[in-house]
């Protein structure tokens, strides 16, 4: 709700200052415009012409942004094209039993009723300790006066309830104007005058206050109220009453209707509109104003009828088109699911005794191999063809794959790599309603998705690897001291280890049979989990198979620095814990929030994407975030 009253308020004050630029208030000094809209292809244009003023309809000139029109005036004192509403909201509370106030008002009311032009529709509403909308907008004055003379008084004054009645209904087409009565200030509203205040300026109605015997300070509030309908506030007595209310249905009688043709090419919402209309000896009376320009009120019983064409082709409803989306997700979702390999079934030991006695080549295979999919083993053949062609990408992919102790092949997940994105992209059309932005976007969170996957479960691999390091090489060199070599050794590693060294050192054993020797399979291991722990601990076996030694007592010292290490690494983790943590809160408050801000309120993010200075905004913020978040990485990293 503060986003947007604040979004409001900065659109209310770069009109003012645009009205500034311009040259015009709301209201010109001798001439004001009341109502602008858009015909289609024309434009009409409601002008106040001063009481008084005798104005030669013949000679109108009129421009738009600045552009001349070709413009006709006519008289609104016996009709006008443009739809025009007044909704009378009288006060009806107790008080305006004093001094014959309620009977003045009446008489009032029925003063206007005879004055304001037959077209204009009058609407009443009462406020006291209800609100009751007495009698919609009509034509008929009949119906008014019964209104009128059936009014009762009651305790209380619901002032700013009974604005907000009258704003629903006084509608959103045409010249809206609120003619207030009220001899008191507002007791017992749910509503606050701020609430009242927003309703008027969103409906853009006018709104002109009587007030009844009211001290100065009694009348803050009615020109708060006034001025967001850019109307006025006039204070009068139970005697003038009369005469107040006939003035203001003589300023609709004597209201000039401007016509003209729009400029080719024409379709702002928003546009400074002047309109001069001479007079018999004097100045021209001239109306400016930065309008918005409403659409075309003429009831719809007058618009023309839509061409009946002979195309009976069936058109498909809009949920037909996110029903297939989302069939289509659902369908991304189900092969990514089929990628996933499934566990094979452990062989029994009476398989494994028939497999050996019988020496069938491939039993054990066939009998481990999951039952296969035709498409999707024509899927990964088409992957794999892609990896053949580019070595490059198949490297890069199976040392991510084997550094993360991925079961997946590169061909199954680069298939689950483009799966991934594709139904990102379809969540992000369903949740943007079909916005290609967040669908891109969701696309490359997609994109981005599987490598970070990866990455966070080779650090997780490589953290465990380093953590059970020590007691791994406690464990070697207890073997060793009991009389086993080093290749015994690492079988007890392989049998009684944690994992993942058990896992990589018996890959250490199968290398050693093949022919490469122990230290460079060492080697291997300690370059695919890219820990200097175990590559000096290679170092050193390395150099005591050379040169020779007590390599059970070095591995306890190496052990025992390791140990060392981590509890220092431990340390400084703990102590850098707070700055860590405020980076990673100022870093991604910004971007959550705006996404907080996208998804709930975009009206306010708007002017950043539209506007070239929210373009230089935006750039700002995302230079200088990034060097905040590169400068607070630094300082909350420690070599240890």
């Amino acid at each position: 709700m503060r986003g947007q009253q604040l979004a409001r308020g900065v659109a209310a004050l770069l009109v003012a200052l645009l009205a500034l630029l311009v040259g015009a208030p709301a209201l010109a000094a001798d001439g004001g415009i009341a109502h602008v809209e858009s015909s289609g292809d024309g434009i009409r244009i409601l002008v106040d012409v001063p009481a008084g003023s005798q104005v030669d309809l013949s000679g109108v000139s009129a421009t738009l942004d600045g552009k001349t029109l070709e413009a006709t005036a006519t008289s609104t004192s016996s009709g006008s094209a443009v739809k025009r509403t007044t909704v009378l909201v009288i006060d009806t509370s107790n008080s305006m039993r004093k001094q014959g106030r309620f009977e003045a008002a009446q008489q009032a009311a029925s003063t206007y009723l005879d004055t304001v032009p037959g077209d204009v529709e009058v609407g009443i509403v009462t406020f006291d300790s209800t609100v009751d909308v007495a009698l919609a907008p009509t034509t008929d004055r009949g119906a008014a006066r019964t209104v009128i003379d059936g009014l009762s008084l009651q305790r209380n004054t619901l002032l700013y309830d009974g604005i907000l009645a009258a704003t629903d209904l006084a509608g959103d087409s045409g010249q809206r104007s609120l003619l207030l009565l009220s001899d008191g200030a507002d007791a017992g509203s749910k509503a606050s005058i701020e609430d009242a205040v927003a309703a008027i300026k969103d409906a853009g109605t006018r709104v002109h206050i009587v007030g009844l015997d009211l001290a100065e300070d009694q009348l803050a509030p009615l020109r708060a109220l006034a001025d967001a309908g850019k109307g006025d506030v006039i204070t009068s007595s139970g005697t003038a009453l009369a005469a107040a209310f006939a003035e203001q249905a003589e300023a609709l009688a004597d209201q000039v209707l401007v016509t003209a043709p729009l400029p080719s090419g024409f379709s702002a919402d928003v546009a400074t509109v002047e309109v001069s209309l001479p007079t018999a000896g004097g100045e021209p009376v001239v109306a400016r104003s930065l309008a918005t320009i409403e659409a075309t009120s003429t009831p719809a019983a007058e618009a023309p009828l839509p061409a009946i064409t002979e195309d009976t082709g069936f058109t498909a409803p809009d949920w037909l088109l996110w029903v297939g989306v989302a069939v289509f997700g659902v369908g991304l979702l189900s092969v990514a699911v089929l990628l996933v390999p499934a566990k094979p079934a452990p062989m029994s030991i009476a398989d494994r005794v028939t497999a050996y006695s019988t020496r069938v080549a491939g039993v054990e295979e066939r009998a481990q191999k999951p039952q296969a999919d035709p498409v999707l083993d024509q899927a990964k053949a088409a992957a794999a063809e892609i990896l053949e062609r580019n070595s490059a990408l198949n490297d890069r992919m199976t040392r991510r794959l084997t550094a993360a102790g991925s079961e997946f092949k590169p061909s199954e997940w680069l298939l689950l790599h483009v799966g991934t994105v594709l139904a990102a992209a379809v969540v992000g059309l369903l949740l943007g309603q079909g916005s290609i932005v967040l669908g891109l976007l969701f696309m490359a969170v997609g994109f981005v998705l599987p490598p970070a996957y990866l990455r966070i479960m080779a650090g997780r691999r490589r953290r465990a690897f380093d953590a059970a390091l020590p007691d791994v090489l406690q464990l070697l060199s207890g073997a060793l001291s009991a009389g086993l070599s080093l290749a015994q050794a690492v079988d007890t590693v392989v049998r009684e280890g944690p994992e993942p060294i058990a896992s990589e050192f018996k890959r250490v054993l199968v290398e050693a049979r093949i022919g490469v020797s122990i230290e460079d399979a060492f080697e291997g291991v300690a370059h695919r989990f890219q820990s200097k722990d175990f590559g000096w601990a290679v170092m050193a076996i390395r150099i005591q198979r050379q040169v020779g030694g007590n390599l059970a007592e070095l591995l306890t010292t190496v052990a025992a620095t390791m140990r060392e290490r981590q509890y220092l690494r431990r340390h400084v983790r703990a102590l850098s814990a707070e700055g860590r943590l405020s980076a990673v809160i100022l870093c991604g408050l910004p971007p959550v929030f705006g996404l907080y801000l996208f998804l709930t309120n975009r009206e306010f993010l708007h002017p950043l994407v539209a506007d070239p200075r929210g373009w230089v905004l935006l750039a700002f913020g995302v230079v200088w975030m990034t060097i905040g978040a590169f400068w607070m990485s630094r300082m909350v990293k420690v070599e240890a």
